[in-house]
């Protein structure tokens, strides 16, 4: 029994094929409500996969530790470029 074809907007952004690319695009919905739902679907994936599981390690908190140490730097790196360059004399 063959399986049904599912349709571009349900495919997964890896799952679409270059020459879908635009339909697939255009079939997303970019609206506040849309983006703040897929955000929450990510989120809720990722919490899925590293945070609950059975049998759990140090991935997904390490993670996003790394995430947060990575996004300081980048929200402070106009500040430690300033310090980099003064002078102590």
């Amino acid at each position: 029994m063959a399986d049904r074809p599912v349709p571009i907007k349900d495919k997964k952004l890896l799952d679409v094929k270059v020459g879908q690319l635009p339909t697939w695009l255009a079939a997303r919905n970019y609206s506040p409500q849309g983006i703040v739902t897929s955000c929450r679907g990510g989120y809720d994936r990722f919490v899925n996969k590293y945070i609950n599981v059975k049998k759990g390690g140090i991935s997904g908190i390490a993670m996003m530790l790394t995430g947060y140490v990575v996004m300081s730097y980048i929200w402070n790196y106009k500040h430690i470029k300033h310090d980099r360059w003064r002078k102590y004399h």
